[in-house]
């Protein structure tokens, strides 16, 4: 028996990267939908915010409804600004036009609230704040992870304005 695949808008409920999964709730019904974290890399990114927008490809299982396929996904609508004061002053017409920079997370603590990455071909660290994540529909970084970045000089360095999935960049 094949099973339709259907569209639909959601907001994430939850994502939990320790334990492979999380549930996104659809816009339409309000049914909890399966997110499985391959589904999630095969879209490019390994963690999504709570609160997050996605629009998925969803199918019946024997196990309930599970996304199949994630096509896009936009930050939680609602965010604080605080730990920012670097990018205040950006024009937001610079942060769309820098271009996205190829990096590898160098260490990430989301306890914390920040990490670094490394972009290639630059030895200076990129400040990326927790804040400056979930802008970007993220909830997590892993060391080594492959992502693409939007970098500002800062008062204090090279700081993160977007951060993206690795498949973002080629687009």
């Amino acid at each position: 028996m094949v099973e339709t695949v259907r569209r639909v808008h959601g907001r994430v409920k939850w994502f939990d990267p320790v334990k492979g999964f999380g549930f996104v709730v659809a816009d339409e019904c309000g049914a909890d939908i399966l997110l499985h974290a391959n589904v999630l890399r095969n879209f490019g990114q390994s963690s999504v915010a709570d609160n997050a927008g996605v629009e998925i490809d969803i199918q019946d299982t024997e196990r309930g409804v599970q996304a199949v396929a994630v096509l896009a996904i936009s930050p939680p609508e609602s965010l604080d600004n605080s730990g920012l004061a670097d990018l205040e002053t950006v024009d937001p017409e610079v942060m769309r036009n820098t271009p996205l920079e190829a990096a590898r997370i160098k260490w990430f603590d989301k306890a914390k609230g920040f990490g670094f990455a490394n972009t290639f071909g630059c030895n200076e660290d990129v400040f990326v704040h927790i804040e400056v994540l979930r802008r970007s529909g993220l909830a997590n970084l892993l060391p080594g992870e492959a992502v693409a970045v939007r970098v500002i000089e800062g008062k204090r360095g090279r700081i993160a304005m977007e951060v993206c999935g690795w498949e973002s960049a080629a687009k």
